[in-house]
């Protein structure tokens, strides 16, 4: 797995490791600060999981659903940044998203921890003083 990426170029290698990596996952969890680039990987990895359609930050939606071409699949893009505890996602249904068969990418996460299915993945990236992001990734069972 590529540790730093310098480029947004760079970040197609990475979402293609990702589909290699973890064939069995369907829940990936995305922290770091605003700016980090969170939304960034998400859009290149949606479409390398199939989306063929814009994929946009659900930061005022919440959630963004997007079909997987050929598929039976959906990508859920999940942006809990304005909840503010576990009751108001389960009162927006997370757990009907985060149960299903479809993949769920959530940034933000860190509201409904007490919530998510295992296994999954969580991707931590951090801006480095160059400018590049540092990706660290785990899976968690």
């Amino acid at each position: 797995m590529p540790n730093f990426i310098k480029k947004v170029d760079e970040l197609d290698s990475l979402a293609q490791w990702f589909i290699a990596e973890f064939p069995d996952i369907s829940t990936y969890l995305f922290v770091g600060d605003l700016g980090a680039g969170k939304t960034t990987f998400i859009k290149t990895f949606a479409k390398r999981l199939g989306v063929s359609v814009d994929v946009n930050s659900p930061t005022f939606s919440i959630i963004n659903e997007y079909p997987i071409d050929n598929a039976d699949r959906k990508v859920f893009h999940i942006d809990l940044y304005r909840l503010k505890s576990e009751k108001e996602a389960i009162d927006l249904g997370i757990e009907e998203y985060l149960y299903s068969d479809h993949y769920c990418i959530i940034e933000w996460p860190q509201v409904i921890e007490g919530l998510l299915p295992m296994p999954l993945v969580v991707t931590k990236i951090e801006i480095e003083d160059d400018f590049s992001r540092r990706f660290e990734v785990e899976r968690v069972d």
